[in-house]
């Protein structure tokens, strides 16, 4: 299982590990793929300890970041300010939610409340990370030529995910040096085409520029196939979710959704977000695809809404609304394994799955 990608980045396997832990992103760097850390939730000074703590644990191993940089933010990290656009149906919507299954409130503001996604935050994290030395800076939403040209200045890697061929049309114009084509199948915020009918349109555009396969990559049969399609690699987050490494960042009722989970049992929501988020289905979603439900709202004023009832469904522990953001390929993954077993599984079953390809190849011949 090895690209043209392996010897560039100088790592054993072309999967590229997606995850919020910084326990993960180092376990996949050194089982010898490439970790990427999710830091969009982090400010700027955690960022910097958060880096140093994954460089630490994999000495000069490379990994990388991810940020999202939505152009449409408002400029400070003023919650008082946005609090007084909420709309007062929404706030009775979610009083409403918070009696009927008895949710206590929060010790503290939600993970989507600590602060407010602007351009306050995303300047001091931009230059967090381009001060930084991670090897590798993905942007997950937003893909400006100014940052992606800073990035490549401080001699560090950029990767664009995109969803659809204009979105690949506008990083390849910004300059990215990597694709991530990430299907519907994807967990978290995805988009609407499915990763087989995607993967080969993003890679027919890119041209050189190489291209990784994501959405629904769950086991090695996945990643021949993703190759098979043109990609020189994956992106994989789901798979790590349920592993020890990720165990302590979840509560019990997170870590009982997802191992409880197929991949039927998730779905679509603005409810998390006010964008599209692919999570384990819920009450959380159900209610909030009602008739009687308001429209969710635009982002951030709807992490604004929403942000603390979700902190206080964690911290509470409240089932029926407990929820986590998975992709399709959930239903792989049922029992917790260190991330090594899930790497070194992903690799066996691959190299199996090449060599039935290149069997059948010499067959067709």
């Amino acid at each position: 299982m090895k690209t043209e990608l392996c010897e560039r980045f100088g790592i054993d396997i072309p999967i590229f590990g997606f995850s919020h832990a910084v326990e993960v992103v180092a376990a996949v760097t050194n089982a010898g793929g490439y970790g990427v850390y999710g830091a969009t939730r982090r400010l700027a000074a955690e960022i910097a300890d958060e880096v140093k703590a994954i460089r630490d644990a994999v000495e000069d191993r490379p990994f990388g970041l991810d940020l999202v940089i939505p152009d449409k933010v408002p400029e400070r990290n003023d919650r008082a300010e946005l609090e007084m656009k909420v709309p007062d149906a929404h706030r009775r919507f979610v009083e409403g939610l918070e009696r009927k299954y008895s949710v206590p409130k929060p010790s503290a503001p939600g993970m989507r409340t600590r602060f407010i996604r602007s351009r306050e935050i995303q300047d001091s994290q931009i230059a967090a990370v381009a001060e930084s030395d991670v090897n590798m800076v993905a942007l997950g939403i937003g893909c400006p030529p100014e940052v992606v040209e800073l990035m490549k200045s401080k001699g560090k890697t950029t990767v664009a995910l995109v969803g659809q061929e204009r979105h690949a049309a506008r990083a390849l114009e910004a300059g990215v040096d990597l694709l991530v084509a990430q299907g519907y199948d994807a967990g978290g915020h995805t988009g609407q085409i499915g990763t087989f009918s995607l993967v080969p349109r993003i890679v027919q555009m890119a041209g050189a520029v190489p291209v990784l396969a994501a959405g629904g990559v769950a086991t090695g049969r996945h990643i021949a196939a993703a190759l098979a399609l043109g990609a020189q690699g994956v992106w994989i987050g789901t798979a790590f979710l349920v592993t020890e490494e990720y165990r302590s960042h979840l509560s019990p009722g997170e870590l009982d959704a997802l191992l409880d989970a197929q991949a039927a049992d998730t779905v679509i929501s603005r409810a998390e977000s006010g964008k599209p988020f692919r999570q384990t289905r819920s009450a959380w979603s159900e209610e909030w695809s009602t008739k009687e439900a308001p429209s969710p709202l635009s982002h951030p004023l709807h992490d604004v809404l929403v942000g603390d009832m979700l902190g206080a469904i964690i911290e509470h522990d409240i089932r029926p609304l407990q929820h986590y953001g998975a992709g399709q390929g959930i239903g792989w993954f049922d029992r917790l394994r260190p991330v090594s077993e899930v790497v070194n599984t992903l690799v066996r079953d691959g190299d199996t799955a090449l060599a039935g390809l290149g069997k059948l190849t010499e067959q067709l011949a």
